[in-house]
């Protein structure tokens, strides 16, 4: 590896997960966590910022526990929050099935799924906190579907052999965030939570280095404002979109999370992409994102390619017998529920064989001929009606006649900030929460876990360790008038000021498609070092060419959506840097992360659990300097590491 590309510093260690039994951990740290009585709750401020599942449920628990609590959105409501997109499901250790589901099974195949790559501790903390979210989640209403008794009706993902996920119809991310909103604006009504929309956060503000406050740009009038607390909580979700074409809301971005990496908070894992299997296909140049069709469509799917390359017959023409179900035949005991990074994977070769179908032959089938034939057309309308209906409107082909095309797309990130077992960060004061932390799903995220622990950080989690750093309050008073959010607020009015000064000849959106798919091509389902060197080289020209090339018309002082574009794409960059000297210095294939150096002879993801059983940990040291990398190892005493297999 180039010396040049980063240096290694000190080893990392999660200094507060407790030891003893793992089923006891979370109890320990509960009651061995300091408590902050009601009286002195009202008197301690916190801001979190991101309203979707681990926001909104953190802000709402922080306002009904009494503590003054400011929330921050980008968006013109806090239901637009990207967890409504969210579709398929969420998991919960219930066992209503009695088909041998339990919390340690939940655990172990949350660990298995993301390739031995996450903390035991965190992981059965989820698997236990899952049964308390589904009770949590009917008492607000939540409409999950039901069975004819009225029992919860539940669902298989993909990388499990139990039906564990929770749902309703393919709008489950929707109905969620609704029970978390409205438990939100029930405490803006009591006056414990005061909600700012369309305010996009732009820098950190730390004091002696803790974290203190935010400054935030109010996207309608332009005005830079500070804003000042005890603690500071980010959910502002992953950075898939620096992928340019994702199943992400346009919106979405690092910006949050990369000015506290700036600040001083470890950034872990960024490498590591979810490719999600089951996405419409790209039609074309134009398109600017992509859309995803839920997971729990391979239920009762069937994916196949012809089996023979160019056949160009339509579907219907192409007998049984020259189809190939290949995840059915290269993954009996799992089929086409394996694990999301496998399945896209296999997606890839059959295409890159040359039997991909659609244009371009970037496609495989998802065909629900067998299930309308065994369960009926009214049976399958009522469980993925809504999911065929968006598929039909996206492409005008009925699933019900022909089957649908899919191919993997960026999905979820399961890097982030990195955070302790009470999700602080390395910047005091600073929590991280949901998607925008690096903690449960090691290399690759199993379906409908997200939600789980969006719900489960903001729910449960956050609220129980928090108390325990505002238990050292009363705080020392920050006014707007203090040198670090004075020099802060002046930083982000330097960053605006520049970025419209430059008048270039090019959009941002132009660099950021470039950027894309560059990422794409080189830090995406397959990379090679070579590739990865190739990435590095040209990123850092592109990102000199936006520096000095880059136009963005109008003016701070109004809405000015190129502006934020620019903010967004700024950041992008220096993420993207980052994400491909992590890809490299990691030289082993792992969970959705190929390195083709490192393959088994069947072509599938070989570990190197010798030389990288770790989360990479990296610390900002300046825009084009060789980053920090500090190792927190990885031990495990409850499940074995072993070669996964699905077969």
């Amino acid at each position: 590896m180039n010396p040049h590309l980063f240096t290694e510093g000190e080893p990392i260690r999660d200094e507060r997960a407790p030891d003893g039994p793992i089923a006891e951990r979370w109890d320990e740290r509960r009651f061995g966590g300091r408590l902050v009585n009601p009286a002195n709750r009202r008197k301690l401020s916190v801001i979190v910022v991101g309203t979707g599942l681990a926001g909104g449920s953190a802000a709402a628990t922080l306002g009904e526990l009494g503590y003054q609590v400011r929330s921050f959105c980008y968006q013109d409501s806090p239901r637009r929050a990207h967890s409504i997109a969210a579709q398929g499901g969420i998991n919960a250790a219930k066992n209503y099935r009695g088909d041998g589901d339990s919390v340690h099974r939940l655990f172990y195949d949350t660990v298995k799924g993301g390739d031995y790559r996450s903390r035991e501790s965190n992981v059965y903390r989820l698997a236990q906190v899952s049964v308390e979210i589904i009770d949590q989640c009917v008492a607000q209403g939540v409409p999950f579907a039901r069975e004819y008794g009225g029992l919860l009706d539940t669902r298989s993902f993909g990388g499990v052999q139990v039906s564990r996920t929770f749902y309703a119809r393919g709008q489950t991310g929707q109905q969620l965030l609704l029970g978390a909103y409205q438990a939100l604006e029930r405490q803006v009504a009591a006056g414990t939570v005061e909600m700012f929309t369309r305010h996009e956060m732009l820098e950190l503000i730390v004091v002696d280095g803790v974290a203190r406050g935010i400054v935030a740009r109010d996207m309608v009038t332009g005005e830079i404002e500070t804003h000042t607390a005890d603690a500071v909580v980010l959910a502002s979700g992953g950075y898939g979109n620096v992928y340019f074409l994702s199943t992400n809301a346009k919106g979405c971005n690092v910006t949050a999370t990369w000015r506290a990496h700036r600040k001083g908070a470890l950034f872990a894992n960024p490498c590591y992409t979810q490719i999600h299997p089951t996405c419409i296909p790209q039609s074309g140049e134009h398109q600017s994102k992509l859309t995803l069709m839920s997971e729990s469509l391979r239920n009762d799917g069937r994916v196949w390619v012809p089996a023979s390359r160019g056949d160009g017959r339509a579907p219907g023409e192409i007998p049984e017998d020259e189809r190939d179900y290949y995840l059915e035949r290269l993954y009996p005991s799992f089929g086409n529920l394996v694990p999301r990074d496998i399945a896209s994977r296999a997606a890839k070769n059959v295409c890159d064989e040359g039997r991909g179908v659609g244009p371009g032959g970037l496609g495989v089938y998802l065909d629900f001929a067998d299930a309308i034939g065994r369960l009926g057309r009214g049976a399958v309308a009522d469980k993925y009606g809504n999911l065929f209906e968006m598929y039909e409107r996206i492409t005008g082909e009925d699933p019900f006649e022909v089957p649908m095309r899919i191919y993997p797309a960026v999905h979820y990130t399961m890097g982030g900030l990195w955070v302790d077992y009470d999700l602080r960060s390395t910047i005091p004061g600073l929590f991280v929460i949901g998607e925008a932390n690096f903690s449960d799903h090691g290399a690759n995220r199993l379906g409908a876990s997200a939600l789980m622990q969006g719900l489960a950080d903001g729910y449960f989690v956050l609220p129980n360790t928090i108390s325990d750093y505002l238990a050292d309050g009363p705080f020392e008073k920050i006014g707007d008038d203090h040198e670090a959010v004075v020099a802060a607020r002046a930083a982000v009015g330097e960053r605006i000021e520049r970025l419209l000064s430059i008048d270039g000849d090019r959009t941002p959106d132009s660099f950021h498609r470039e950027l894309g798919a560059l990422m794409w091509e080189y830090c995406g389902m397959e990379r090679t070092d070579e590739g990865l060197r190739k990435a590095l080289d040209r990123i850092r020209e592109l990102r000199a060419e936006f520096w000095s090339g880059v136009k963005v018309p109008g003016e701070n002082e109004e809405l000015n959506q190129a502006l934020e574009k620019a903010g967004r794409i700024a950041d992008f960059f220096e993420l993207a840097e980052l994400m491909c000297v992590d890809a490299l210095h990691r030289t082993e294939s792992c969970g959705g992360h190929f390195r083709a150096e490192s393959q088994t002879p069947e072509g599938e993801a070989l570990r190197d659990d010798e030389n990288f059983a770790y989360v990479a940990a990296w610390e900002y040291t300046g825009t084009g300097e060789a980053p920090v990398l500090h190792k927190e190892n990885l031990e495990y005493e409850n499940v074995k590491m072993v070669q996964r297999s699905y077969k």
